[in-house]
Formats: structure tokens, C-alpha cells, sequence
């Protein structure tokens, strides 16, 4: 099944409101995905298309500095979060 364009817009809108929700803490991908409902492969790749629109920032090392094998935990960058609160206002 394919997605337009436009409702992968919206569901990138829907992700960027819920890392908004969250800032400045970040969540993984699955988080997100399980929130706006969707399956965890979509979410990655649209939040990827986000990264690359530099809307989100990918953080792939721990507190303590190590790098996850697997996962990658996600937030809002500060230029997307700062454009998100003058909206809101």
C-alpha cells in the first residue's frame, strides 16, 4: 500500500508534536511509534527523512557515553523547537 505525500507530512507533523510534548528528553523510536500508532520500520524511516530536515537530532549514545548497538533515541531539534513555541503562543 502506498502513502502520499501529504499524509506522510501529517504523520511527520504528529511526530514532531510528540517529541515537542517531551522536550528536552528524547524517546526511541518504538516509543514513538507506539504513541502516533504506527508500525516501527514507518516511523524510523519518516524520522529519518525528518534528520535529514534537521527537525529532529538522533542520539545513539547513552548517558554514560557508550553507543547503543541497536537503538536510537530521538528529540526535537532546538530551531524546530523554538519555530514549535512560537506557534503555540
Amino acid at each position: 500500500m502506498k502513502i502520499s505525500h501529504e499524509k506522510k507530512e501529517r504523520i511527520e507533523e504528529q511526530i514532531l508534536s510528540f517529541l515537542y510534548s517531551l522536550a528536552p528528553k528524547s524517546a526511541y523510536t518504538s516509543h514513538v511509534a507506539r504513541e502516533i500508532a504506527r508500525d516501527e520500520e514507518f516511523v524510523k524511516i519518516l524520522l529519518q527523512d525528518l534528520k535529514k530536515k534537521t527537525l529532529v537530532v538522533e542520539i545513539k549514545k547513552n548517558s554514560s557515553g557508550e553507543a547503543y548497538s541497536r537503538r536510537i533515541r530521538w528529540k526535537i531539534s532546538d530551531s524546530a523547537y523554538t519555530i514549535y513555541k512560537q506557534k503555540q503562543n
